[in-house]
């Protein structure tokens, strides 16, 4: 059993997961918590990290460090993605994370982020399946992480990835860039739809997506949704994990969320309050490629590239 410390700091929020990992079977959590920094704070407009981003990560991964340690981590390891990809000054935030965390952290291309969260999201796909007396998922996958400044499409099987693409579409970007009304106009909706099926057609040229028997959907913008389409009272990560959604269920909310003020967003007891902005992009992507691709409906789950990081930092 070896205990480590994984970090995922994307473009909306920073994770931290602490667990421990056997040489193989389940791993048992120790610690996940989220925060929302919003580190991609304009990025798409400047193409530079904002300093009172990187300040609110700083804060955030000192916690974060603090915890491994207390808790006995073997190791840790930290992955940053699309925004600080993106940024002209990721030396800034990279100088932070080493003074902070006492590590670089490591900044994955799109296919690399596609692999770890491939590796996460399906390691548990059966069980958690069984928790909900369904039967498990037919491969072959197709993992679909909705992140703030990218979204990643991988498809593989328990022998692993076969094709990965990762698109310049997620939360974050699209409400800077189109959704900027409360709530959104029906142009700005069209502008952000017209955004994502450009991007699928990047997908589907690398992607064999006809091949998938299942989509599996990660991240928060998903699990938000699913909640709200099982009529939760509150966030429940048991019963969001494994859970499936139907396309017209995934619709109903897209559309809902879209209609809704930020004040009803808000209202609703299973919104996370750093999702509240940015939950009708992500489930605009989610409800627009459930249909480009005809799928009939997606499996939540739960683990996603936080727990492919700390997999990988565990096994090798």
């Amino acid at each position: 059993m070896t205990r480590v410390a994984a970090i995922d700091c994307g473009t909306n929020s920073i994770r931290l997961l602490v667990a421990d990992v056997p040489a193989e079977g389940g791993h048992t959590d120790l610690l996940r918590r989220m925060e929302v920094v919003r580190l991609g704070q304009g990025v798409d407009a400047t193409g530079r990290l904002a300093p009172e981003a990187i300040e609110r990560t700083r804060v955030v991964l000192a916690e974060y460090a603090a915890a491994a340690r207390d808790l006995g981590a073997s190791d840790v390891r930290m992955v940053a993605t699309s925004a600080t990809r993106d940024a002209a000054n990721r030396a800034d935030f990279e100088g932070m994370v080493r003074s902070t965390l006492g590590r670089t952290p490591d900044v994955v291309t799109g296919r690399e982020e596609a692999d770890l969260s491939f590796l996460g999201a399906t390691g548990s796909v059966d069980a958690a399946a069984a928790t909900h007396g369904l039967r498990p998922p037919d491969a072959p996958y197709l993992v679909v992480d909705i992140g703030g400044g990218s979204t990643e499409f991988v498809l593989g099987d328990a022998g692993g990835v076969t094709a990965a693409r990762s698109v310049d579409i997620g939360c974050v970007r699209l409400t800077e860039r189109h959704l900027t009304d409360d709530p959104p106009t029906p142009e700005q909706v069209a502008l952000a739809e017209r955004d994502i099926r450009a991007a699928l057609a990047d997908v589907a040229a690398e992607v064999p997506v006809g091949q998938a028997a299942s989509l599996v959907g990660l991240a928060g913008s998903v699990t938000t949704v699913a909640a709200l389409a099982l009529g939760l009272p509150t966030y429940d990560s048991d019963a969001i994990h494994g859970s499936r959604i139907p396309v017209g269920d995934v619709r109903r909310i897209s559309a809902d969320l879209l209609a809704a003020t930020r004040a009803r967003r808000a209202a609703s007891p299973v919104m996370h309050p750093g999702r509240v902005d940015v939950i009708g992009a992500g489930a605009l992507i989610l409800r627009v490629l459930m249909a480009e691709f005809g799928l009939a409906e997606v499996t939540v789950s739960e683990h996603d590239i936080l727990d492919g990081i700390a997999l990988r930092l565990a096994r090798g």
